[in-house]
């Protein structure tokens, strides 16, 4: 029998999360609510959920300090909820690792809607094997580590992941930026493109690209991305 997906709510208005919990089960899902980002980080270290929506206003951490480790340590997918609707709050959540993006306030059925795309698109993109071998690197998308042949490891968040584990499924193959949108979902323009860019730029600083003349991962100008390295998958 299969578990049901479990969604940690935290959020410090008690109406927020009382109505998030409810929508969620009654959509067949498992969930925890906390008020505090010190009781969510202590129920962390029992159970790691499959999602993470994460108000960005707690009254004892920063919200995306805690997106942020949330993202590059846990390797969870993390949503934002969060009533600051300016484009530059956007685009940091997301250059920080959240996966996506909603403004207060909301309809809950959205937030349900967005969960299932979210995790449909986890499973859809998961490939034969879980770890991905290419020049000279092996990305372990389990553990969300790159290492090298010398043994040392770079941590990389799920987002990163997202978007090495699609050029690692398209090798040798031009990848639009209107294909990384369909694929990894969210609203198309200027935040979407700024946090690919932001991404990627990191995904090629941990891979010890060039900047100036990358080699695995090249920029075709007007065109998208290809990556260019030999892959094989275990």
């Amino acid at each position: 029998m299969t578990t049901a997906p479990l969604v940690s709510i935290l959020d410090d208005e008690p109406a927020i999360r009382i109505m998030l919990a409810h929508a969620l089960e009654e959509a067949g899902f498992r969930t925890m609510s906390f008020g505090r980002a010190t009781e969510f980080e202590a129920a962390l270290r029992m159970a790691v959920p499959d999602v993470c929506l994460v108000d960005l206003s707690l009254p004892d951490r920063d919200g995306l300090t805690l997106v942020h480790r949330l993202a590059l340590e846990q390797g969870a997918t993390v949503i934002i909820i969060s009533g600051r609707a300016q484009v530059q709050d956007r685009v940091t959540g997301l250059e920080l690792g959240a996966d996506d993006y909603i403004i207060k306030p909301f309809d809950p059925a959205e937030v349900v809607a967005r969960i299932r795309a979210r995790l449909r698109r986890d499973k859809s993109t998961q490939p034969v094997g879980n770890t991905a071998h290419f020049s000279g690197w092996t990305a372990h998308f389990d553990s969300y580590i790159l290492s090298e042949a010398t043994g040392e490891e770079t941590p990389f968040s799920h987002a990163e992941g997202e978007v090495l584990r699609l050029f690692l499924e398209r090798p040798k193959r031009l990848v639009s930026r209107a294909a990384m949108q369909e694929i990894l979902g969210g609203v198309a323009g200027e935040s979407f493109d700024r946090a690919m860019d932001v991404r990627i730029s990191r995904l090629r600083t941990k891979l010890r690209e060039d900047p100036k003349n990358p080699r695995l991962i090249k920029t075709i100008y007007g065109a998208g991305y290809i990556f260019l390295g030999e892959v094989s998958w275990s």
